[in-house]
């Protein structure tokens, strides 16, 4: 036998199967090898020690290790000579070298070093979650758990890339033939076996990661602006009574649906505090006054809640137990006061509000109690989110701070309900892993931290449309979690439920239009209802051309075009907040639609997209009401009506390095482009976010 461990190289992609004995690993090399019309290496072993009990009666021992360990590297030259593409390997040295560690305790170091060189795009570990066979060569059924986990371990210790599979032989297969796809497109891509795994790991499409990376190279298309979306120009007004009639018509349909709250709650409040954080690193306390750094500063901001102090709702509690700590505070000049003060609001010993989610800050002071914006939703969700005397509330949230705030609502909820007669029923999501994007340098090149690993960042606050894709209800009202104030909560409802009647109404005639199509009773009269409709109600403009399609082709276009989720936004005056608004733009196939956009989306340096810009005369949407289900009461798949060409790049820094980052298509931005909207104009009072802490000072979070 030739005494060779010498692994060749080629460019064709090799897999190895790998794991204990009796856990389908031929099986699956054969299965693979057929589906991609390739070659497949044998188990030298099976057939070597088969001949050995066959002539001898005798089983493996330590001194056939090393000519299993020849054969098996013979077999897989040969088969890499002759595969197409792919060689997938029923088993390899490191197997060998496995079985020779727990059988005999021992390791020839030339196997030990030859399975540690040799080479395989990835590694399928076998799972033991199935039935073990007995045959002649396998004795040992028992200890199956201990055996995998060595098995597993060896791969971890010696940096394979590998992934486990479970499941029968077909589940197995059909795994094994998507990840294979998949690892073929990484490595088009120019990364490796092992990034591809940290990939997988995180759950994140191998397409999205193509996607992002060309997003980087070639950049994200500015939004071509048509014009600023205003007043009989796909923004609707109502009046008073015109609102106090849409919301009686919710009101008396509410019961035959399931409503839902949906509030992303995951954010820091970190921005909130940011011109404390930086006064903290920068005042150096005892060499100037306060007055003086404002001075110098031009710290206005600071100046504001220096005034205001005392007005804030955690301002008692604060001041409470800074007098625990410094038993003198009360004879502290006024400087080391205020200096200390804000020092304990963002000490992480103490009350760090930076570091903790808005929704469980102290917001507003009651007569009676402090509230945070949670209380404050639940509040809210039985003025204008409920039906049958129950409502549903939604909360994404970061998975470490999800106890802060199921402690608040276990204080709460009883009150709550009490008080509103309506139960809550609350629940929870996390942003998913597989919406997190990778980093870059500066040059494009993917980002690695100091262990050679990808970098991956979250996703933004767009990924939170696979968080709505995941629940059920009939209506959904979206609303973030700053935007609450003191009282008002019957004002606030009036609104809320207006912008669900008119979802209401709106999505009662798409549903019969596409309910007459799908009948098959249609003529061009209705057509050019239907047309009129989307027009004049959806704002929907069908293509110039859509008269010279066939009847057939008509029908089909205003189906597509009807069957899509639907969204009613309320729209507030612009009166100079930073952000986008309303917007007719045309897309890349020349569609025009209504859009929100943010300002960082649009092409400033030309002077008539700038012009367009400065005249919108309404802001980011306050609130959305929206339908996920079609006309069959089905739920939409709601990542089908993303553009994911939108986005946003991003520059950051870490340990030091610069590097760009890729949000994904915002809630309300892209991650909703494709799906029938309504602009409505609302008050300002339902516009009440609170961007800094500042914001708590304004009337509406006073009492």
């Amino acid at each position: 036998m030739e005494k060779n461990l010498k692994q060749e190289q080629s460019a064709i992609i090799k897999i190895a199967m790998f794991g204990p004995e009796s856990t389908g690993k031929t099986t699956l090399a054969i299965q693979l090898a057929d589906h991609y019309k390739t070659a497949w290496v044998p188990e030298f072993a099976r057939d070597y020690l088969q001949e050995k009990w066959d002539e001898k009666q005798q089983i493996c021992d330590i001194d056939d290790m090393l000519p299993i360990a020849y054969g098996q590297t013979k077999l897989e030259n040969h088969g890499q000579s002759v595969a197409d593409k792919y060689l997938f390997c029923d088993t390899n040295l490191m197997v060998t070298k496995v079985f020779s560690e727990v059988y005999y305790n021992y390791c020839d170091p030339a196997l030990d070093k030859a399975a540690q060189e040799h080479k395989y795009d990835l590694f399928f570990l076998t799972d033991i979650d199935v039935p073990w066979e007995k045959d002649d060569l396998r004795d040992r059924a028992e200890g199956r758990d201990a055996v995998f986990g060595l098995f597993k371990k060896s791969l971890i210790e010696n940096n394979k890339p590998f992934i486990t599979l479970s499941g029968d032989k077909n589940l197995r297969l059909e795994k094994a033939i998507s990840i294979i796809d998949d690892l073929t497109k990484v490595k088009e891509m120019g990364l490796s076996s092992l990034d591809f795994v940290q990939i997988y790991q995180h759950g994140i499409p191998v397409e999205n990661i193509k996607r992002q990376l060309a997003i980087f190279k070639n950049g994200i298309p500015k939004m071509q602006l048509i014009s600023a979306a205003t007043f009989n120009k796909g923004i609707v007004k109502f009046s008073e009574k015109e609102f106090s009639e849409k919301a009686a018509f919710f009101d008396q349909e509410k019961s035959k649906f399931k409503l839902l709250k949906f509030v992303p709650a995951s954010g820091a409040a970190s921005r909130m505090f940011k011109f404390l954080s930086v006064f903290l690193s920068d005042f150096k306390i005892g060499e100037e006054t306060i007055n003086a750094y404002i001075n110098r500063k031009k710290d206005t901001d600071l100046a504001v809640f220096i005034v205001g102090m005392n007005k804030f709702a955690f301002f008692k509690t604060i001041d409470e137990q800074l007098k625990k700590v410094y038993p003198g505070f009360d004879r502290l000049d006024r400087d080391y006061k205020n200096y200390c003060f804000i020092k304990m609001i963002l000490d992480p010993q103490y009350f760090d509000f930076a570091n903790k989610p808005k929704g469980i800050l102290p917001f507003h002071k009651y007569y009676a109690n402090i509230a945070s914006p949670i209380e404050e939703h639940l509040y809210e969700c039985g003025y204008y989110a409920s039906s049958n005397g129950k409502s549903n509330l939604h909360f994404t949230v970061s998975k470490e701070h999800q106890s802060d705030f199921q402690e608040i609502i276990k204080k709460t909820l009883e009150r709550v309900e009490t008080e509103t007669k309506n139960s809550v029923d609350i629940s929870y999501s996390y942003q998913k892993k597989s919406t997190d994007t990778i980093a870059v340098e500066e040059t494009n090149a993917v980002f690695r931290n100091n262990k050679g690993d990808l970098v991956f960042r979250p996703g933004g606050h767009g990924a939170l449309i696979e968080n709505l894709n995941a629940l059920d209800a009939d209506i959904i009202f979206i609303k973030n979690i700053d935007n609450v104030i003191l009282h008002n909560n019957d004002a606030i409802a009036l609104y809320k439920k207006g912008l669900a009647g008119v979802l209401l109404e709106v999505q009662s005639q798409v549903f019969d239009y596409l309910n007459i199509i799908d009948s098959g009773e249609i003529d061009a009269n209705k057509v050019a209802e239907i047309a009129a409709f989307l027009d004049d109600k959806l704002n929907v403009k069908l293509p110039e051309n859509f008269g010279s399609f066939t009847f057939e082709n008509q029908i089909t276009a205003i189906k597509n075009t009807l069957d899509r989720p639907i969204r009613v936004c309320g729209m507030v005056k612009n009166e100079g907040e930073a952000g986008g608004g309303p917007f007719w733009v045309k897309d890349e196939n020349d569609k025009v639609s209504l859009q929100i956009v943010e300002t960082s989306q649009i092409d400033l340096n030309d002077s008539n997209q700038s012009s367009i810009l400065n005249s919108a005369t309404h802001f980011n949407p306050v609130d959305l009401v929206c339908g996920i289900k079609n006309y069959k009461n089905e739920k939409f798949d709601l990542t089908k009506f993303i553009n994911n060409n939108s986005g946003f790049l991003v520059k950051k820094t870490t340990s030091g390095i610069n590097i760009r980052g890729y949000e994904l298509p915002g809630l309300w931005n892209g991650a909703m482009a494709n799906w029938l909207t309504i602009f409505i104009e609302v008050p300002l009072l339902t516009f009440n976010p609170v961007k800094t802490v500042n914001d708590l000072l304004k009337n509406a979070h006073q009492e």
